[in-house]
């Protein structure tokens, strides 16, 4: 699964080339990104269950970089209780089932994003202790995560709120050693995440059986061949970092010897 992430803590300038089409957009897309950090800053760990603002592309506006809330919210839940008790379930959508589950079939037919990260945090577990791993992609460059989004308004309480979800698919095999004690009896899972060749398609509305077929062919698992990842300090509990660089740096532990660092 996928609930801890990392973003805008690399270079604005490094975004905007990597989502820019022309030298107009990335001149645009970098004052954006700056708005944005002024905001909220980097964020070199944060929590899906704290719900915080991430930027995102929505396919409804591909020019423009957005702040929307993690934690889909359906635009048919009426009541603030049930909308925080969805949000905190639907960080992640299955990329198998998003299309008939009800929090999320309008949306992934309709209202599919690209969820813009530096990397995201996974665990590995040996003998009862849990150590966390930071993946990011060799390039050094944002990942684009898939996602689904909706716009959520309650007038009761004039309250709208854009949210959304990541999607995710099976793991790959860098991803299935680390994500080695997955929940319940789930296989291993990881955010899917998108070729920049295939972005146009994600984003694209499906008007008939061929877009649908178009899109479940880009859910699927990342070339390992292009990622790495590498232990990093606790990312919570009580000996937990915070939202500091040392949260993405790389640290030794002894006790997994052999599978010490990175991988792949």
């Amino acid at each position: 699964m996928c609930y801890n992430i990392s973003y805008l803590t690399k270079k604005k300038l490094k975004y905007a080339r990597r989502f820019g089409n022309n030298e107009a957009d990335i001149k645009d897309l970098e004052e954006q990104l700056k708005k944005l950090g002024e905001n909220i800053g980097p964020r070199y760990h944060t929590s899906g269950f704290d719900h915080p603002d991430v930027p995102v592309i929505t396919n409804e506006n591909r020019n423009k970089i957005q702040l929307f809330n993690w934690g889909l919210i359906p635009e048919w839940i009426k009541d603030v209780r049930k909308a925080v008790e969805l949000s905190n379930r639907t960080l992640n959508a299955r990329g198998e089932e998003m299309f008939e589950k009800p929090s999320f079939r309008r949306a992934a037919k309709y209202r599919r994003c690209l969820v813009l990260v530096d990397g995201y945090f996974e665990y590995h577990w040996k003998n009862g202790k849990s150590y966390p791993y930071h993946i990011a992609l060799k390039n050094d460059e944002p990942m684009a995560l898939a996602g689904l989004w909706e716009t959520w308004h309650l007038e009761s309480e004039e309250l709208i709120r854009n949210t959304f979800s990541i999607v995710t698919t099976s793991a790959n095999p860098l991803m299935a050693h680390i994500h080695n004690k997955p929940k319940g009896s789930m296989e291993p899972r990881m955010p899917l995440i998108i070729p920049r060749e295939l972005e146009d398609e994600w984003l694209k509305p499906i008007s008939d059986p061929l877009d649908l077929d178009e899109i479940k062919s880009i859910i699927k698992p990342y070339d390992e061949g292009e990622m790495h990842s590498w232990t990093v300090p606790k990312i919570k509990g009580k000996e937990a970092v915070g939202n500091v660089p040392k949260a993405i740096e790389k640290v030794t532990y002894p006790e997994l010897e052999s599978n010490q660092g990175e991988l792949f």
